[in-house]
């Protein structure tokens, strides 16, 4: 954690903006409410009744077929209503009594969801939060280290031993005091918001809203936390117009407000185990739209995008991810068996995360602005030859800032395309990504007539390396990956950059230390072996992106 000091005179934690934001939340709302409306009804207008009218049936069948516990009352009684007012006062009615009575029912509709969407932040809570957590996982830490559960009081050991940050930490901390951060991480494992939430105060940066889905509110304590650190809620199973408009703007206003943003921009976990390629660029435009409007009222506000990389040796959900991955990908072509995660799981990987030499690296990439620029110190746009550049003008028509859908659309999609850049780019190589690229290559090479489906059902008396070849081909690649990282197109940890045999070693144990069939294992004759095709081909993914499989001959070894 980040010393008091930093955080307490920094930032003071009364000046956070999450904290203003958390205390002017009835403004707020109402803010949310009519902007949303008003954006609403500026694309919506001509087509609203059909609008509402598909609103309140996709939310009758939503309240009917997937109720949770943490809906609010009545909820199906409410959608009844207003199908009922949109049939009487809207059909059949002149364009202006209909008009007036969709402004009425979208009201109704959006203060729903505006009240429903902020959280709240309580200081009090926050610090005893940090604070038990960070004691806890350290004791954990010690305690699964040693192997026994008597030292859960014992000495102490710190958990940045096994979490190592890396990357632009001073740069994000100086844009922290000029500007609002917009962090967009990689995501991998349901563990990772908590990790990249440890990383970020860690750094002693102020709290950062982010989206909490809905479904975990469900747990009452869970949800009492959630909804008072910060947390905002995300209603997956509401996919209707109106309440994706309203989410949006909830971003959009609270970062024009200057309130740090975590979301991952993938949307969800990424299911083959590679880097993202592809983002969802509709919260992500949120951050284009506020910077616009920063500079549509005359200020000079920044938003700084930091991307931010996680990587494991081995994923807690790594089964069930790449089983949703293959059976979407192949259909009829791969039969998915039944995997379920269970409390005992989670608190497994857990213990034997913190009792292995396995490390979790988190790379905090390099800053941009909301046009993908790198950023100096004090917050200054550069071009490609380190140049200042003036922003503002990106937004400019006829001399003076205009709203341009299409035009923001495209900033949007540019922005997106660099941080899938940067992704790869700031992605930390582990041992157990090159053990699982080599081996997975090499299976393939040996198998020219077998498709993916074919490969990951490769019967085990196939599924053999000699040690020779293997280190061989790991030679190979490792000669390759340092090419790659001297031309700043990745990093290397510093177990794949040291002695090849530790690194062989290394990754082949991390890739063992959860999973009960193991990707890769020695043999008695000490050739390697897969006993799981579907995870060595999961963690080989993270090292594909990069045509690395196009430039060694695998037939040779």
């Amino acid at each position: 954690m980040a010393d008091k000091a930093y955080h307490d005179y920094v930032f003071p934690i009364e000046e956070w903006p999450i904290y203003k934001l958390s205390n002017d939340r009835e403004n707020f709302v109402n803010q949310l409410r009519e902007e949303t409306i008003n954006r609403i009804l500026e694309s919506e207008k001509k087509n609203l009744s059909e609008t509402l009218a598909r609103v309140i049936y996709l939310e009758r069948i939503r309240t009917i077929e997937n109720p949770w516990k943490v809906d609010p009352p009545h909820e199906l009684a409410f959608w009844n209503k207003l199908r009922k007012q949109l049939l009487e006062n809207s059909l059949d009615k002149s364009e202006e009594e209909a008009l007036e009575n969709n402004k009425e029912i979208l009201t109704k509709i959006v203060n729903r969801y505006a009240n429903e969407i902020p959280g709240r932040f309580k200081i009090g809570l926050f610090k005893k939060a940090r604070n038990s957590l960070t004691w806890f996982f350290n004791r954990l830490l010690s305690t699964a280290s040693n192997r026994n559960l008597k030292r859960f009081y014992g000495p102490r050991r710190n958990l940045q031993e096994r979490l190592k940050i890396n990357g632009e930490v001073e740069l994000i901390q100086s844009l922290a005091k000029k500007g609002t951060l917009v962090v967009m991480p990689t995501h991998f494992s349901n563990l990772d918001s908590i990790l990249v939430g440890w990383a970020l105060d860690s750094i002693g940066l102020p709290a950062f809203i982010y989206g909490a889905g809905l479904n975990l509110y469900n747990a009452s304590i869970v949800g009492y936390f959630f909804n008072r650190l910060g947390a905002y809620k995300l209603d997956r199973r509401k996919k209707n117009a109106i309440y994706l408009k309203t989410l949006k703007t909830f971003s959009d206003l609270a970062i024009q407000r200057g309130t740090h943003s975590l979301f991952f921009p993938g949307g969800t976990r990424e299911r083959s185990g590679s880097i993202e390629k592809k983002l969802k660029l509709g919260l992500m435009g949120t951050v284009t739209e506020a910077q616009r409007a920063h500079f549509e009222r005359g200020e000079h506000d920044k938003i700084f995008v930091v991307p931010l990389v996680i990587c494991y040796n081995f994923v807690l959900e790594a089964p069930k991810l790449i089983d949703d991955f293959l059976k979407k990908e192949g259909e009829e072509l791969y039969i998915m068996g039944k995997r379920e995660l269970s409390l005992w799981g989670l608190l497994k990987f857990v213990w034997q995360l913190f009792s292995s030499t396995s490390e979790i690296q988190i790379s905090f990439g390099k800053p941009l602005d909301v046009m993908g620029n790198f950023v100096s110190k004090e917050g200054v746009s550069l071009d490609k030859n380190g140049s200042p550049i003036d922003l503002k003008e990106y937004f400019l028509s006829n001399g003076k800032v205009t709203r341009d859908h299409q035009r923001d659309v495209q900033y949007t999609k540019i922005l997106g395309e660099i941080i899938v850049d940067r992704f790869h780019r700031e992605n930390i190589v582990l041992s157990s990504h090159v053990v699982a690229f080599v081996a997975f290559n090499l299976f393939k090479a040996r198998n020219p007539h077998l498709d993916l489906f074919g490969l990951v059902r490769l019967p085990k008396e196939d599924a053999i390396i000699s040690y020779k070849s293997f280190w061989n081909a790991v030679d190979a690649l490792k000669t390759l990956l340092l090419e790659y990282e001297t031309s700043e197109r990745l990093k290397l940890s510093t177990m794949v950059k040291g002695d090849i045999k530790n690194l062989l070693l290394d990754g082949i144990k991390n890739q063992g230390i959860y999973h009960s069939n193991k990707p890769l294992r020695f043999d008695a004759d000490q050739n390697l072996v897969s006993d799981n095709m579907k995870l060595l081909f999961y963690y080989h993914n993270r090292l594909t992106g990069y045509d690395l499989e196009s430039q060694i001959k695998w037939n040779d070894f």
